[in-house]
């Protein structure tokens, strides 16, 4: 039976962790620790749930069950769990989050460099996914390219930036703004889905699994047991990052004073750090972070497209990458106001399936609660999007007064009744009678 070398299972961790940190999450946390100023710990602690325990969880979930999104999504069928899976694909892939690397990329770490052009965006986006197209091609080859390679690069340069971050703060702790004085830990909790690593965990659950395969594992069980290794590796490098980037934010309000995205805190910091060298330096972290996450989520949308259209997981390579060039030149501030209310209507879904897979043995017929509740937290999802999008002006007043709505999880409360009431239903009907024969 074939097993990993140490060294092996370490390249996955590294490669995992390199695949989920992208451009969100390195912009994010430092607006947040700007904003929430004194409350930044509990606004941090919001954020660290969804995007670094959800995440982790997410991947023990899918290493379980072989590390395919649609065998997660047995109890809803398989129609929904196609529509479930396409839309999580796109939202990660070339709809928002992989056009999203080039245009963080580019913004953070060479627009200071040279103007924020459109020609510009476009040969730096053209040069850009023709190395992801380039590594993607060859998905057997990402444990070496990206764990032994470009991981360990992203990782020193990290290590840089959150070391510095805790040794050399500019300045004292600013006053919060109204939204984190009022509710820093919802807040948080909220922020932690711009990153999109519950989603990413979804797609990159595959990923993780096939790098696994390609050096000869076939036991299910050290699969598993090698892919939730690489997850708890991934999420303890990113709450080292969080709350390095945290304590950045929180320590700008003298330089970076009225800045409205983690992107200016970020390049405030720097140059104040590291005087001139300090853009080139930003430069190729956020190239380095960005181009592996989005290398990571190009293989992942080509492996799974592949199993739903007749075409080549090559042709989709291709395609993907061209599609995600396109997009990637609408620029950062269009792509971030489309897909916020987009991410706050998926997650809800997202999230219970993902915790109520770990359940299944405690009801007679999962499908008969999994399937309810995810519905429930679809329909609040989406209103919770509309919200988001300022299109809720036609919406009844009542929703507006939910519990948490101010907060934005209005479908927390109502999805925990759902999963009550199926729960006694699923224990009254009893087992299938497919299951009694």
């Amino acid at each position: 039976m074939t097993s990993l070398k140490s060294q092996d299972v370490l390249a996955l961790g590294f490669m995992t962790f390199a695949l989920f940190v992208g451009a969100g999450n390195i912009i994010f946390p430092p607006i947040v620790g700007l904003q929430a100023g004194p409350h930044v710990w509990l606004a941090a602690l919001g954020f660290l749930i969804t995007a670094v325990g959800l995440p982790v969880i997410t991947l023990v979930a899918l290493a379980k069950v072989g590390g395919a999104m649609d065998a997660l999504s047995t109890p809803i069928g398989r129609a929904a769990g196609v529509v479930l899976g396409v839309v999580c694909y796109l939202a990660v892939g070339p709809l928002f989050a992989t056009p999203r690397t080039a245009t963080v990329s580019f913004e953070v770490g060479l627009a200071p460099l040279t103007g924020e052009s459109p020609l510009a965006l476009f040969i730096y986006s053209l040069v850009y996914f023709a190395i992801v197209l380039g590594v993607s091609l060859y998905p057997g080859r990402l444990l070496d390219t990206v764990g032994r390679v470009l991981g360990p690069m992203k990782i020193l340069a990290l290590l840089i930036l959150g070391g510095t971050a805790f040794v050399l703060t500019p300045g004292g702790v600013g006053s919060a703004t109204a939204a984190y004085q009022a509710a820093p830990f919802s807040q948080g909790f909220i922020n932690g889905y711009l990153t999109m690593d519950t989603l990413g965990a979804l797609v990159f659950g595959i990923v993780i699994v096939n790098a696994i395969r390609s050096r000869g594992v076939t036991s299910p069980q050290l699969i598993t047991r090698y892919a939730i290794i690489a997850g708890l590796i991934a999420g303890v490098g990113l709450a080292l990052v969080y709350i390095s980037l945290f304590r950045l934010g929180a320590g700008s309000h003298s330089i970076a004073e009225g800045a409205t995205n983690g992107a200016a805190v970020l390049h405030a910091y720097v140059q104040h750090t590291f005087g001139g060298l300090g853009s080139g330096f930003l430069a190729v972290l956020i190239s380095l972070a960005c181009l592996v996450t989005a290398v990571g989520l190009t293989c992942a949308c080509a492996e799974y497209f592949s199993r739903l259209v007749p075409l080549s997981y090559r042709s989709l390579v291709i395609i993907l990458a061209a599609f995600s060039l396109l997009v990637s030149n609408l620029g950062l501030t269009k792509l971030i106001q489309i897909s916020v209310p987009v991410l706050t209507a998926i997650y809800p879904p997202c999230i219970v399936l993902i915790a109520l897979s770990f359940c299944w043995g405690l009801w007679h017929a999962a499908a008969r609660v999994v399937g309810p509740v995810m519905l429930v937290a679809t329909l609040f999802g989406i209103v919770d999007g509309l919200k988001t999008a300022g299109l809720d002006g036609w919406l009844p007043g009542w929703l507006n007064s939910l519990p948490l709505a101010e907060q934005g999880l209005a479908w927390l409360l109502p999805s925990a009744l759902m999963l009550a009431l199926a729960s006694g239903y699923d224990w009254l009907r009893g087992k299938p009678q497919e299951v009694l024969a």
